[in-house]
């Protein structure tokens, strides 16, 4: 079911080929760009029209009632609440440690400089409601901006059952700390957050997942607004030796692949048996799987094997691709970190599948894919500050400085710099 490469073969295909940014099609640009263009021009108007088009429906009210909300809790079960709230516990204590506070960073008598922390002042999450509805979404996109200070949250996510939201969305969203949910979603979501409608005020910046529409979207109003990123693919990497259980390893392979039929799953091993064994059990365990046609597409076309010949060498062809997700399924796997170059998060041990950081763990599931982690990281604290840094001179420190100043600005032919500085001296 899922292929098997050597180390070149999978390079080729999966490296220097996949982990490009593929751009979206002429199709899907076209259509994304007269729904911003129609929803900046009309407004809300332009929302009802794309929610009877898209949603089959128009709420009789675009925003969550304080009724609706508290009637959401009656409808979720008190083990998801408890779960959920759980989670939220962890996810607080986590991203809380990085926290930053303003600084002076040189003092003296005549000099001072430092940073400013400030949040942003309004965000916008976006929260898929359709076939894909992810509460663990809501308290991971969330939380951060909330501890970060974030003054206004407000919450998109489209209406399904009767004009109503997923009651667990809700429940979600005050756990997690949103002031407003708006029953809206797709890409005219992410325009109306944007540049506002009537009912719905303009965001500082955009964050969630959605389909390639809303991917789209946010990559066209970037610029006006900030997004935490354009997320392809979903996927991850495992990195096993014979110690590895092949149970686990087939059902973290499957647990990635029933994302979606892009989603990648990859295997590295030194150990032939344990290879086939777990080929084996994603055989097996696919077939008792409710969304088996989804992992098997996934594994069959999107997904690889490789056998390589040492440890090393499979955390070479990790570090290249920079996974999303990293398992090290090896023992004293966390000797192993030292190894890792690039990844989204990284999975340590036998015992640490990445469904325990998509949910509970704490650290953020918002994370780079596409070989982006060669670059960027997960959503945190810090996507929700804004650091300005900020500058004192005295006259006496100015007339030190001022020669070097007007020599750096005299070999850039800006005049103008160099007698901003000459101006204010008492003596040249």
């Amino acid at each position: 079911m899922i292929p098997v490469y050597s180390s070149e073969k999978f390079t080729e295909l999966f490296i220097s080929k996949k982990t490009k940014k593929e751009p979206f099609s002429e199709k899907v640009l076209t259509t994304v760009k007269d729904i911003i263009e129609n929803v900046r021009v009309k407004g809300d108007e332009a929302l009802r029209e794309y929610m009877l088009k898209f949603d089959g429906s128009v709420p009789e009210n675009l925003v969550v009632s304080e009724e609706e909300r508290q009637a959401a809790w009656q409808e979720v079960s008190e083990d998801v609440i408890e779960s959920l709230k759980k989670a939220a516990v962890n996810i607080r204590a986590f991203h809380s440690k990085q926290l930053q506070q303003s600084r002076m960073m040189q003092v003296t008598d005549e000099i001072i400089s430092g940073q400013l922390f400030r949040p942003i002042e309004r965000v916008g999450v976006y929260v898929p409601g359709g076939k894909a509805c992810y509460p663990s979404s809501v308290l991971m996109n969330t939380i951060p901006a909330v501890l970060a200070g974030v003054d206004e949250i407000v919450m998109v996510t489209p209406a399904r059952n009767k004009g109503n939201i997923e009651p667990i969305l809700s429940v979600a969203a005050d756990i997690a700390g949103v002031h407003t949910i708006y029953k809206v979603g797709g890409a005219h979501a992410i325009a109306a957050l944007a540049y506002g409608t009537d009912k719905i005020a303009s965001v500082d910046k955009i964050v969630g997942p959605g389909n390639e529409y809303v991917a789209a979207a946010k990559s066209l109003v970037f610029g006006d607004v900030g997004i935490d990123m354009i997320a392809g693919p979903s996927e991850v990497a495992i990195i096993a030796d014979g110690s590895a259980n092949p149970k686990y390893v087939a059902a973290d392979l499957i647990a990635q692949s029933e994302h979606d039929e892009k989603a990648r799953a990859f295997l590295f091993t030194t150990c032939e048996q344990l290879l086939q064994e777990t080929l084996f059990e994603v055989e097996k365990q696919c077939a008792v799987l409710p969304r088996e046609n989804i992992a098997k597409e996934s594994l069959l076309n999107e997904s690889a094997v490789v056998l390589v010949e040492t440890i090393d060498d499979a955390f070479q062809l990790s570090n290249q691709l920079a996974p999303e997700h990293l398992e090290i399924q090896l023992d004293n796997a966390l000797t192993f970190l030292g190894k890792v170059k690039n990844a989204g998060s990284v999975f340590v041990g036998h015992y640490t599948p990445e469904s325990v950081g998509d949910y509970f763990a704490g650290p953020n599931h918002v994370l780079p894919t596409s070989g982006t982690a060669r670059f960027a990281s997960g959503l945190s604290v810090d996507d929700f500050m804004k650091k300005t840094t900020y500058v004192y001179y005295s006259e006496q420190a100015l007339n030190q400085a001022a020669p070097y100043i007007e020599k750096i600005a005299e070999a850039e032919e800006l005049e103008g710099h160099a007698r901003a500085v000459t101006v204010r001296l008492k003596s040249v």
